[in-house]
């Protein structure tokens, strides 16, 4: 799957309230988004593990944190917020999917500005932390919540319930305190069924459901070693799920954005236009020196090109569409081009970006 770029991030959410709800993994969920917002880059292992900091990546720290008192209880509070020119992303800590405090959160956005993305997920205190049997309370709670998040949030909020992701065998965590170390061995089993039993749920409210457990089962290497958290790359994983999830809610389709080595403009394609122009860079304000459409493409069942411009210091084009990318690559014909080119290949890794679908690009200069 494509990583969502940082632009792509910034001008999906452009003015856009974003609130993410839940635990830790909900608290990297969105200090990985905020990071995106501002640059094309990872979290770090000490960015993920730090919790309850004045502030992180241009964000700050509303309440809780070490603005109290930190400690691993169920009353832990963390409410944290990033605002910039045209993107507002806040967080809250939550043990529990409904309590006293959830309903003053649900009351923020009852008497505040209504969010546009809610991104939401309590489970493991949930089933772990509160109750000796999880299951009615649990269940009851998510009801509430639900119940209460509808009437609160306008229609076109859009709501993700993200589906808790695989917990390892062995775990240990903040939240494992000794009163409950006997839930440990069948904690995982646990998860799967409060997983089955919120998704159907949320879907039953016109919630949606992110699966998380079932995109993660075979990416294990990702998931640390406490057996609960997970590595910056899951997280980015994650974002760009949220996000591609989000796109295709609002009927957007993100487009595969790459800049020139001169950042004189962006070559920009979505579906379901065809043909492609270049458009100026918004991080440049130097105009174009020149804006020439493209041909529409046509898919076939074999290769094909189309060469355009082939004129030292200046833009030369060639679009392909091929079903496989791996067969793409192993074209001797395509690698002929590349290694005869008088040009700088500057794609990275392979020199072939994905433009829409099953459109390939390549890109000289």
């Amino acid at each position: 799957m494509k990583s969502v770029s940082h632009l792509q991030a910034s001008q999906l959410l452009h003015n856009k309230f974003i609130v993410v709800l839940g635990d830790s993994i909900q608290r990297s969920v969105y200090k990985d988004l905020v990071l995106l917002l501002q640059k094309e880059k990872y979290l770090s292992l000490r960015q993920l593990k730090t919790k309850g900091e004045m502030s992180f990546e241009q964000d700050c720290l509303v309440e809780g944190g070490c603005l109290d008192q930190m400690h691993n209880g169920t009353q832990y509070r963390e409410v944290r917020q990033f605002q910039s020119a045209h993107h507002l992303v806040r967080f809250y800590f939550v043990t529990r999917i409904y309590s006293h405090y959830m309903q003053t959160v649900l009351e923020d956005f009852r008497h505040g500005l209504k969010p546009d993305v809610v991104i939401v997920n309590s489970c493991v205190w949930d089933i772990s932390r509160w109750v000796c049997s999880w299951d009615d309370g649990y269940k009851e709670n998510l009801h509430r919540f639900f119940d209460e998040l509808h009437g609160v949030l306008p229609e076109e909020t859009l709501v993700v319930w993200n589906l808790t992701m695989p917990l390892g065998e062995k775990i240990r965590g903040g939240f494992l305190v000794p009163e409950v170390c006997h839930h440990v061995s069948s904690l995982r089993y646990d998860v799967i069924e409060a997983n089955f039993y919120s998704g159907t749920l949320a879907d039953a409210y016109g919630m949606d459901v992110l699966d998380l457990h079932f995109q993660f089962r075979f990416s294990l290497q990702h998931r640390m070693k406490d057996g609960i958290h997970w590595n910056a790359v899951a997280h980015r994983k994650i974002t760009s799920l949220v996000l591609q999830h989000a796109a295709e809610a609002w009927g957007v389709i993100l487009p595969y954005l790459t800049p020139c080595v001169s950042c004189r403009f962006w070559l920009q394609a979505s579906a379901p236009v065809r043909a492609l122009q270049g458009v100026q860079s918004p991080a440049c304000d130097e105009e174009p020196t020149h804006q020439t459409p493209l041909y529409p493409l046509h898919p076939t069942q074999t290769l094909t090109l189309w060469p355009f411009r082939q004129k030292p210091n200046s833009f030369c084009y060639l679009f392909f569409y091929h079903q496989d990318i791996s067969l793409l690559l192993q074209s001797c014909f395509i690698h002929q081009i590349i290694q005869g080119a008088s040009f700088i290949l500057f794609n990275e890794p392979v020199g072939v970006c994905t433009v829409t679908f099953s459109y390939y690009m390549l890109v000289f200069f």
